[in-house]
């Protein structure tokens, strides 16, 4: 019949303290500051004094056993605690490995829309905005579908494209930036 692990501490605990009793009464004994008296001669006719009571050996040997008769189930019961502790600890580095691939695929979508965005707009083209007026290149892109117009404000070096940007709507304007920065729901 198995033991439940709180009476098995309970008696484990109670197994320390008896141990720990005795122990302290030897020692007790032999740490005492007065010198030992000599043995005084006995009487054949009286019985000799034992130096432990046979109530104190029965304890010690009672509490003998029962340590060595519940260390086993002690030992399988940490073990079986460190088994589930590690069960525990790889579901956890499961599921994180699980979240990080989640958020790797996600940032591996991201980067391949980013691409096509960019690849959507010629290098030719772009110079050619690159070299117009602000005004003038605002109110062409304007007139574009959202995605190209993002590839090339993408590909435009950043003070052309922030001055371009500046002579839009603000609407349309805060909708390309959002293109431009990665946000889909801008579109």
């Amino acid at each position: 019949m198995p033991i439940s692990i709180l009476s098995q501490k309970r008696r484990l605990a109670a197994c320390i303290i008896l141990v720990l009793t005795a122990a302290l009464g030897r020692s007790s004994a032999a740490q005492d500051s007065h010198p030992p008296e000599a043995p005084k001669p006995k009487p054949a006719a009286e019985k000799p004094v034992v130096d432990k009571p046979v109530a104190e050996k029965g304890a010690e040997t009672d509490a003998s056993r029962f340590c060595a008769n519940v260390a086993p189930s002690i030992a399988e019961a940490r073990l079986a605690w460190q088994a589930k502790r590690l069960s525990d600890l790889d579901a956890q580095l499961k599921q994180r490995i699980a979240d990080l691939e989640k958020a790797e695929a996600s940032a591996r979508e991201w980067i391949a829309k980013r691409d096509a965005l960019m690849s959507a707009a010629s290098a030719d083209l772009v110079a050619v905005y690159a070299k117009m007026e602000p005004e003038s290149a605002a109110r062409q892109i304007s007139a574009m579908d959202d995605r190209m117009a993002a590839a090339i404000l993408g590909k435009l070096k950043p003070g052309a494209a922030g001055a371009i940007l500046g002579e839009m709507e603000a609407d349309r304007a805060s909708r390309l930036a959002g293109l431009i920065a990665g946000d889909e729901k801008k579109s």
